[in-house]
């Protein structure tokens, strides 16, 4: 009777050793410490519900009756949103915007991450004398057709 019970301390022991590892095991796991090289962080995707509220496009609000405008959505907008921007000296929302490789324009915050721009749905009015780069795109004045911003590349973009 006696070898019963040292098989059942046994396992019981050897079962408690295991248990107790594996408890260890997150605890030890979290004291890691992180990487000092760590990349920037995951861009933060915007589009849902914001637009981008541009102080140019509110000066323009009020053009004058005999000036003839143009309405820039879509690729346009976009494009017309990046090339105010592109040489901006700041961070933010109102700061230097980029164009990445698969045609989207971000900004980056004072953290560093990357925020997607999107242009306003009601497009942006611009003097039509301005606006006549932005023909060949989508949402020049309404269109649908055109081309979007991928294939533009802007060499001052830094990696997301």
């Amino acid at each position: 009777m006696n070898t019963v019970y040292k098989e059942r301390k046994i396992v019981s022991r050897l079962l408690a050793v295991v248990l107790s590892a594996l408890l260890t095991v997150p605890l030890l796991s979290s004291c890691g410490g992180g990487s000092k090289n760590a990349s920037a962080p995951a861009p933060v995707d915007d589009t849902v519900g914001r637009t981008v509220s541009d102080r140019q496009t509110q000066a323009k609000k009020g053009l004058g009756t005999g000036q003839k405008v143009a309405l820039l959505a879509g690729a346009a907008g976009l494009y017309y949103l990046y090339n105010q921007h592109k040489n901006a000296s700041q961070e933010g929302a109102q700061g230097k915007y980029y164009l990445s490789k698969n045609g989207r324009v971000y900004y980056r915050d004072a953290e560093h991450r990357a925020h997607w721009v999107t242009p306003p749905s009601q497009g942006i009015r611009v003097p039509e004398s301005e606006a006549q780069q932005y023909r060949q795109f989508q949402g020049y004045n309404g269109s649908t057709s055109g081309r979007d911003l991928t294939g533009i590349t802007s060499s001052a973009a830094p990696a997301l």
